[in-house]
């Protein structure tokens, strides 16, 4: 009979991170903090400090932190089923596919893990549909996307992603973003029969919250529309209410055959979803894709509870308000080195003429969360039910930062 191993209980902050560093894959580079609890847009380290949180854990967390409603959902679900054969059915799961087709207008789900899962499907959704079409596989991507960090995501970004990981999947082509003449060169060079997909960020998260311009985004549409290519939108960052639409590609106008979502779709449960239409749906076949995971009845019920919230708190609307409220006070306080505001809603970015990454670090001593993104870029992405006293606070303790730091230009 084995004899169970017991081991001391890790107490303070140090010992922690020194147990961490030992036995964890070092892929993060950590600061020297350890989160314990949060309620709405507050969270507190192990040693009591109060952090407002301006990254809802790079925006997932749209409904906050330990939301009474996800919380109740998850010791009542947890109660009486929380995980079965997706050759099953559940309840949560059926309730959750049928409200997703509703607010994006397209037709078919498929549940997932995470966002880069769901990318992963959403290709090879689109190169079956041209496989049997009798097209080839090769997907354009967009110069300064993020789709993931898995074998094939890598494949569509940048260079300094994929080193060291070949071989790699092949049939991935980037062009610039924003740059209709660049994408019809593309299409040209390789064949339009060639190309099976189009995959683009409509607001590019880790790029640095570049937006899609909407000219673009139209002449996109239209010429996959022309050569029968499918368009892949991936709203992993921007959707489930982010920019104060349920989808950043509500602001467009544009529908796209396939989208891909996560982060905050599950509140901070483990969930992904790839949504589609009819037309390219019927190339799968039975047996062409599965998970072991992806839409239990756990994740499904908190993920129908998150959008339950953002309906009833009416956070849509509440998105929009905050987002003006945040551009309003940059503005007035008028930072040096800050060179312009980005993004929709509540996904936005500072850009500086300076690196962000030190500051994200004096911004975290000062009793706020944030992230650095593209080099000179200070992502926000709270979440959508941050109260206004909560930003305040957030911005009082910025302001206080950014206009006493004395920082050279890149």
């Amino acid at each position: 009979m084995n004899t169970p191993i017991k081991t001391a209980s890790l107490q303070d902050n140090q010992q922690l991170h020194t147990s961490d560093k030992a036995h964890y894959l070092q892929t993060f580079r950590r600061f020297p903090v350890t989160l314990d609890r949060g309620e709405g847009a507050t969270v507190w380290d192990i040693d009591g400090k109060r952090y407002i949180d301006l990254l809802a854990g790079i925006a997932v967390n749209n409904v906050g932190h330990a939301h009474p409603r996800v919380v109740q959902t998850l010791r009542e679900q947890a109660g009486k089923l929380t995980h079965i054969s997706n050759f099953y059915l559940s309840r949560p799961q059926a309730e959750l596919s049928r409200r997703l087709t509703e607010i994006s207008g397209l037709d078919r789900v498929f549940l997932t893990n995470s966002g880069a899962e769901s990318v992963e499907g959403a290709i090879k959704i689109a190169r079956k549909y041209a496989y049997k079409n009798g097209r080839g596989g090769t997907v354009l991507s967009m110069e300064g996307c993020f789709h993931g960090r898995t074998l094939a995501t890598i494949s569509t970004g940048k260079e300094s992603m994929q080193t060291g990981f070949g071989p790699r999947p092949g049939g991935f082509v980037q062009v610039p973003f924003n740059d209709i003449d660049a994408l019809h060169q593309a299409i040209n060079d390789a064949g339009p029969q060639q190309i099976s997909a189009i995959i683009m960020e409509l607001i590019q998260g880790e790029g640095g919250i570049n937006p899609a311009e909407p000219g673009f985004v139209q002449a996109v549409r239209k010429v996959c529309d022309e050569n029968d290519i499918v368009l892949i939108f991936d709203e992993i960052q921007s959707g489930v209410g982010r920019t104060g639409q349920w989808f950043a590609k509500d602001h467009y106008g544009v529908q796209p055959d396939i989208m891909t979502l996560a982060k905050g779709l599950g509140g901070g449960v483990p969930i992904g979803a790839i949504l589609s239409t009819q037309r390219v749906s019927d190339a799968m076949d039975y047996g062409d894709h599965g998970t072991t995971f992806g839409g239990n009845p756990l994740v499904s019920a908190v993920a129908c509870t998150v959008l339950d919230v953002i309906e009833e708190e009416k956070l849509l609307e509440a998105v929009v308000e905050k987002g003006q409220w945040i551009r309003q006070r940059l503005t007035r306080m008028n930072p040096p080195g800050m060179l312009r505001i980005k993004g929709e809603g509540l996904m936005l970015g500072i850009e500086f003429d300076y690196d962000t990454k030190p500051l994200v670090g004096e911004l975290l001593q000062h009793g706020v969360l944030a992230n650095a993104t593209a080099g000179n870029v200070l992502r926000l992405v709270p979440p959508l039910n941050i109260t206004m006293s909560e930003l305040k606070t957030a911005f009082d303790a910025m302001e206080h930062v950014l206009l006493s730091r004395k920082t050279p230009s890149l």
